[in-house]
């Protein structure tokens, strides 16, 4: 067989089921093997960037990594953006390029190794990828084919799962090889002694014995690691409260007593709390970034023993202020096999009742919010969203407000999928990851939460929507602006709005024309009159489905931490008195000199 046509079967081999492509000369060979290949079929798409997005999001739902290929240079390149959400959220993925001939490449014929281009559309997207990839190669000669492969695949699974990339030249792809006759990928031998992480364990437990405010924090590398199904009988034997990080909100039904809330610079005040007044604090898969510590790591839960379990070393030894008590360098699946053995349980009603105390108190969504009569206010609009879906729903949220609002208010059941891509969150990735975790999911409904300007940087996708008979609702929170940079501009930058308004050059189409011209049915909703019966309708239809929500021009996201303060003093800030009844540990004051971005 040619090469094309083993690159076709080996991804069969592996139960990849669908290629997310745009054509192009340096990759027609390797299309053209889906024309002598059943069992494996491409999604066209109409941008490569949207194809990485649906890559990634197709790899978050399905139970294999996914797989683009796109042609050489501007095809490849914009790939990048779709491959850094992957990168950063530690997703595998795998990406194939085409390249130009082997003899026309740079520094291929005497005299061309330092000319910028040779070959037509050659570009090095071996090192421009390779910072955010785990593995990223071109092929030196065809036979080297299995072996790269395997490496790859192998790679992007293993450890910290995320993105690779192989470059294949054009000439390559055609070559005739002989099967039986490629060498293959020894994968390495796993000595791990878990001697250490025993003791380890044994440690955690007995801190824990003589700690009155624990709190177990719930990351994204739970759902990476596939440990979901561990988590419930964990939480039944250590019965502590539970928060969560954005990328973990949804390994938690929301109505469990345990559960607080997430934490973090938009957390919940109640979940805020809990982990600043902890004594024992136990991060799962949580890589304890500055949306979670808030803007000065030193004063995120500083009166606690913190315990980190983390399968990369890297994240663990992280020195910008944060103080952790005891360092797990483990992935989570041994992490659990073996704590289950222990036979432990821990108990303390009080530090449970004052912490679900706390959620009642100040609740995310207000009762006055629903009082709003022009426009609609996210928060209600999202937690109505929240109680319409059914536990297998999949719910895809893009960046700013719009992002903020749903990790905010939506409450999650037990069997429901929320994320987005949280570590790179770039405008326009919940609309195509949409169409990728359709897809994954046997075309099923997805709900797609965008806001207007994010929907623009790949609106050209409902084309594939259409063409596929994708039943995905687009929803898409027009606040006519860039709302999450307007509140900053607003807080830092004495309300000087540039490049976020109608009148600072940022304005919208008409979105019901756009949604009509791809034959997608249209809904608006612009106030909270029949804001539940116009969602059900379009949630139970069939078919794609774009609702335009309007919102006030100048909405805020509340809470918010703000100017320096540690986690606990969200604003709009609480009167000094009622924050210090609240408070268990010693209060800090403000770092006046850091700036919380958006």
């Amino acid at each position: 067989m040619n090469l094309s046509d083993y690159v076709l079967k080996f991804l069969k081999q592996r139960k990849v089921k669908e290629v997310f492509l745009i054509t192009g000369g340096a990759i027609s060979f390797m299309i053209d093997s889906f024309s002598r290949t059943r069992g494996i079929k491409y999604v066209c798409v109409g941008h490569e960037q949207a194809a990485a997005m649906m890559a990634d999001s197709y790899s978050r739902i399905g139970p294999n990594l996914s797989c683009t290929m796109v042609t050489s240079g501007p095809g490849a390149t914009n790939l990048i953006t779709g491959i850094a959400c992957s990168w950063f959220d530690s997703i595998p993925a795998l990406h194939i390029t085409g390249q130009v001939n082997s003899y026309e490449k740079q520094g291929a014929q005497k005299g061309t190794k330092n000319t910028r281009q040779i070959g037509f559309q050659e570009t090095d997207i071996v090192s421009i990828s390779k910072p955010i990839t785990k593995f990223s190669y071109q092929l030196k000669n065809p036979n080297e084919i299995r072996y790269v492969l395997e490496k790859a695949c192998y790679l992007a699974k293993s450890g910290r799962p995320g993105p690779v990339l192989i470059d294949i030249p054009m000439n390559f792809q055609k070559v005739k090889i002989k099967e039986k006759k490629l060498k293959r990928f020894k994968i390495p031998k796993k000595n791990f002694d878990n001697s250490i992480l025993k003791q380890n364990i044994k440690k955690i437990i007995n801190i824990l014995k003589n700690s009155s405010r624990p709190i177990v924090l719930l990351g994204g590398g739970i759902k990476i690691s596939r440990t979901q199904s561990k988590i419930r009988n964990f939480l039944n034997k250590l019965n502590i409260p539970v928060v969560t990080t954005w990328s973990g909100v949804d390994l938690i039904d929301h109505d469990n007593f345990n559960y607080v809330g997430n934490i973090g610079v938009y957390g919940s005040r109640a979940a805020n709390f809990a982990v600043q007044n902890s004594d024992f604090l136990l991060t799962l898969g949580s890589r304890l970034d500055t949306r979670i510590t808030g803007g000065a790591p030193n004063t995120f839960a500083r009166d606690a023993k913190v315990i980190s379990v983390d399968i990369d070393k890297n994240e663990l030894s992280k020195k910008r202020g944060l103080n952790l008590h005891l360092k797990i360098n483990s992935n989570l699946v041994e992490f659990f096999e073996i704590f289950d053995k222990e036979n432990f349980t821990y108990k303390n009603e009080s530090w449970l009742i004052k912490c679900s105390n706390w959620k009642k108190k100040y609740p995310i969504v207000k009762k006055e919010y629903y009082l709003q009569k022009k426009y609609v206010n996210p928060y209600v609009f999202i937690n109505e969203l929240s109680k319409i879906l059914n536990n297998k729903s999949i719910i895809i949220a893009d960046d700013g407000g719009h992002l903020t609002w749903t990790i905010q208010a939506f409450k999650v059941k037990n069997g429901q999928k929320l994320f987005s891509a949280f570590g790179n969150s770039p405008m326009g990735y919940a609309f195509p990851a949409s169409i990728g975790a359709s897809i994954a999911n046997n075309k099923s409904k997805v709900i797609c939460i965008d806001g207007d300007g994010s929907i623009q940087m790949n609106i050209q996708e409902l084309q594939t929507v259409v063409n596929n008979k994708l039943p995905i609702k687009i929803i898409v929170m027009n606040n006519n602006g860039y709302g999450i940079i307007k509140q900053f501009q607003e807080l830092y930058l004495n309300k000087r709005y540039e490049a976020t308004t109608p009148k600072t050059g940022v304005v919208n189409p008409n979105f019901k024309a756009v949604s009509r011209a791809y034959g997608v049915n249209y809904t608006l909703i612009s106030n909270h009159k029949n804001l539940k019966k116009k969602l059900i309708k379009s949630i139970k239809s069939r078919n794609p489905e774009f609702i335009e929500v309007l919102l006030k021009p100048d909405q805020k996201i509340v809470p918010k931490l703000q100017f320096g303060n540690p986690i606990e003093d969200l604003s709009p800030l609480l009167s000094r008195k009622e924050f210090n009844k609240n408070m268990i540990i010693k209060t800090v004051n403000k770092n006046r000199k850091i700036l919380e971005a958006n």
